[in-house]
């Protein structure tokens, strides 16, 4: 099963929990993105790998076209439901590739992606591709979540993520990022840094984590040097991780 199949397979069983996750539909990222997206020229977005739909539901009324696109198809349908449930009449939904898309070149003055992209096997044709759907002076939103600098931590980060699902492929570092954006022919106008707080036993939940998988990821956690357990302010009650803090970025460019 190649990565692309894990993320269908994985986000099909598990739709209806992103429409309701506290993490992406109270994001402290929403608000930024409305923030940006209020001073700018706003009338088509494209929200690349939708998941629960909280991107489009969010912003949609500032857009005369919104279009939700995602590779999972229960996951799609979902967020149609959520985001028809609340009355936005102007959003399509299209399945479809992060690193394929199915439009024509110059098709939105916005594009973002939201949570998404440390699931996809190649990180560079999806920026790419934004660069390509997007029209000149149009702006690309990337919110994602990020490993730190330092090697090691990088490593721990991305090996719980993936050991906790296995449709992760990369959480890249700010620098890799920034760096893609650019050389793809973006400029990056600001980027913000945050944190967020993962609950260990919601967390696991999320991708229905066996228990004897759940219990080494447990180990692995605990057994990690105190600098690492440092860093990622890991709380332990009981010989139980209880909770982890993690980097995320929000990125604005513009092409």
């Amino acid at each position: 099963m190649n990565n692309k199949q894990r993320i269908v397979s994985q986000f099909g069983q598990n739709a209806h929990k992103y429409v309701t996750s506290t993490i992406h539909a109270k994001g402290k990222d929403l608000p930024l993105l409305v923030e940006v997206v209020k001073e700018n020229r706003h009338e088509r977005l494209l929200d690349i790998a939708t998941g629960g739909g909280h991107v489009v539901h969010t912003l949609a009324p500032f857009f005369n076209e919104a279009v939700a696109l995602d590779l999972t198809k229960d996951m799609l349908k979902n967020a149609e439901a959520f985001i028809q449930e609340n009355g936005h009449e102007n959003v399509s939904f299209v399945e479809g590739d992060a690193e394929n898309l199915p439009f024509a070149d110059a098709s939105f003055d916005t594009v973002t992606c939201r949570i998404a992209p440390h699931h996809f096997p190649h990180v560079d044709r999806f920026v790419h591709e934004a660069y390509r759907v997007v029209e000149k002076n149009g702006l690309f939103l990337l919110i994602d979540n990020v490993a730190p600098e330092r090697e090691e931590l990088d490593e721990f980060y991305n090996i719980v993520e993936k050991r906790r699902d296995s449709s992760h492929f990369r959480a890249c570092k700010k620098t890799e990022w920034i760096s893609m954006i650019e050389r793809t022919g973006f400029r990056v106008e600001s980027i913000v840094t945050f944190t967020k707080t993962f609950p260990f036993e919601w967390w696991c939940s999320m991708t229905n984590l066996p228990e004897d998988e759940k219990n080494a990821l447990n180990e692995y956690m605990l057994s990690a040097p105190e600098a690492i357990r440092s860093y990622f302010q890991v709380e332990i009650e009981d010989g139980s991780v209880q909770s982890f803090d993690a980097g995320a970025m929000f990125l604005v460019a513009r092409k």
